[in-house]
């Protein structure tokens, strides 16, 4: 149910009977209620063409659009807005069929395989905070557009190849050979990296050792490649301890690392080569891009490959577009990774363009984010300046809501208030991230995100849980809500509007890859079932039998929506709190 489209479809055709077939159709959400529910904004820009007043071309629009089914009153406001307002017997309709629908009357999308691109952590070392939005954004937006009826292929581009890991290698072969375990070796990562780091600077050898550890590696040494295995292995499993308790959707198998690509670099190379696209400059390998010069005209410069003959971040890139139109026939592919890397982005994608690797119907996103900034407006760190690593994050966020809720009277069991904890303190720190624009930075504030008021992920818990308080009170199951709901009062009818705009959300967000537009559609969700709530009481003596049902059943289709969304946000919801 998508009543944008409709109302849209419906204004289209009417401009093609005032021979205007070609004209934008604005129609948008009404934004005080007194206009309505939707207007159409479209007269204005008619107005010259049809050489009429604004009015008058409203009034030629009004005369002609087929609304009666679905609107019980529409009216020519202003210079020429057209406010719909729409019938309450129709919305009732329409919301009873949403509620019998296991899919909330959301029709799949033609099917697409389209990659997401996400989270992309550098196995050099933990998980860190910096991490956190690439991760979540990208998972929300791959369970919308899964939902949406799309072929999801998650790919987590981790960085486990480079020169780094030669020095990685060196100690982590020291270590073993001491008769340390991998697993215990590796088991803090960021000091494990700051250990090597400390010999390549200064031990005298370790670093030729670490470079000849690089060769061996590139050459495909077994010994070698045996010894990266077990580096690789040890800190996946760190990054799968993150995403379990972040409650995202990526495991091992969506892992391709940059070293999944290195067999095509050289042929991504010689392809660009052969087709002109990649020239010698200096001894390197580069692309002259003039879609990107100067003001002075100078073209930016791409290099593909270094002149001692090495591969760059720009190769794996374009390698990764090959392999995901080779081997997985994408036609879209999104991106999520911090802002910073837009310029890298574009320069891959005309690149990837000119060589043939992309096709013109095929998209390539890259879908930025800002950053998480401390309450100073700075990058957020520990208190001593130092990277804050996402496992202790959220470690703290549980710990956090466990401390309020001993705060709040209840008789819960140990057991239960740590699954309470647990869900409410990942829940906020997820929410609190994609609640927010993605292409701004926000400030984490552990008070604000941990509150049960306004826009966060504990107000939403807490309606939901709400809802199932009245069922339990009912003696009903949300399954046996199936009355036909009725609508009455102006609260009735503006939570069912709401409730039927869930596709509308769902859509804009799986196209704008933006998952802020869902949370705000939940949290207004959440407000309207709150007033709804105060002005139609629903088990109350003097409440008649019809009503109650009518008003049982919105509560049904609000909680199957608020949990369908939490869902695809990746955030677990509470029957008590």
């Amino acid at each position: 149910m998508n009543i944008q489209a409709i109302l849209v479809e419906r204004f289209s055709t009417a401009l093609a009977k005032l021979d205007a077939a070609d004209a934008a159709v604005p129609v948008s959400k009404s934004t005080r209620p007194e206009f309505g529910e939707y207007q159409f904004n479209g007269a204005m820009g008619l107005a010259k063409r049809l050489r009429c007043s604004p009015r008058d071309v409203a009034q030629q629009i009004l005369d002609v659009v087929e609304l009666d089914d679905i609107a019980e009153q529409c009216e020519i406001a202003g210079p020429g807005f057209i406010n719909i307002h729409l019938s309450s017997q129709w919305l009732a309709q329409q919301a009873s069929r949403v509620l019998a629908d296991e899919r909330l009357g959301i029709e799949a999308q033609p099917q697409q395989n389209i990659v997401v691109d996400y989270s992309a952590p550098n196995l050099a070392k933990e998980m860190h905070v910096g991490h956190l939005r690439s991760t979540i954004i990208g998972d929300a937006v791959a369970k919308a557009l899964e939902f949406m009826g799309h072929n999801v292929l998650r790919q987590n581009h981790m960085g486990d190849w480079g020169t780094q890991f030669g020095m990685l290698l060196a100690h982590l072969n020291d270590k073993l050979q001491a008769n340390e375990v991998a697993e215990t070796a590796l088991s803090d990562l960021e000091d494990f990296y700051r250990q090597a780091k400390v010999r390549f600077d200064a031990e005298e050898g370790f670093a030729d050792r670490a470079r000849e550890y690089v060769v061996k590696l590139q050459g495909g040494d077994d010994a070698c490649l045996a010894l990266w295995q077990n580096f690789i292995d040890v800190s996946i499993a760190h990054s799968e301890e993150v995403y379990e308790k972040l409650n995202v959707s990526l495991t091992r198998e969506h892992v391709m690392g940059e070293s999944a690509y290195n067999p095509d670099l050289a042929n991504v190379i010689s392809d660009l080569q052969a087709q002109g696209v990649a020239v010698e400059d200096a001894g390197a390998q580069v692309v002259f891009l003039d879609e990107l010069a100067d003001k002075n005209g100078k073209p930016a410069v791409y290099i593909v490959q270094k002149s001692g003959g090495g591969y760059l971040y720009a190769t794996t890139d374009l390698a990764a577009i090959r392999y995901r139109k080779q081997q997985l026939a994408a036609h879209r592919t999104l991106i999520f990774t911090d802002a910073r890397q837009a310029l890298h982005f574009k320069q891959t994608e005309i690149v990837a363009r000119k060589a043939g690797f992309l096709a013109a119907d095929e998209q390539y996103q890259h879908c930025p984010f800002g950053m998480m900034l401390g309450k100073d407006g700075k990058p957020f760190k520990t208190r001593t300046g130092g990277t804050v690593k996402l496992i202790d994050l959220l470690d703290e966020a549980v710990e956090r809501a466990q401390a309020l809720l001993a705060t709040r009277d209840n008789d819960f069991s140990a057991d239960t208030l740590a699954d309470m904890a647990n869900k409410i303190g990942i829940g906020a720190v997820k929410y609190a991230d994609l609640s927010k624009n993605r292409t701004t930075d926000y400030i984490f504030d552990w008070d604000a995100m941990l509150s049960f008021e306004g826009n966060t992920a504990p107000y939403l818990q807490y309606a939901f849980t709400r809802i199932q308080s009245i069922f339990n009170k009912a003696n009903v199951t949300l399954e046996n809500c199936r009355e036909n709901i009725v609508i009455n009062a102006p609260q009735e009818k503006a939570l069912a509007t709401k409730l039927l705009q869930y596709q509308d959300t769902l859509e804009q967000m799986a196209h704008e890859a933006t998952p802020h537009v869902l949370c705000t559609y939940l949290y207004e969700l959440a407000s309207l079932y709150m007033k709804f709530y105060e002005a139609c009481p629903i088990l109350k003596d003097d409440v008649s039998e019809s009503d109650k049902a009518s008003r049982l059943a919105l509560c049904a289709l609000c909680s199957k929506t608020l949990s369908h969304g939490l869902d695809v946000l990746g955030i677990a919801t509470l029957d008590k709190m």
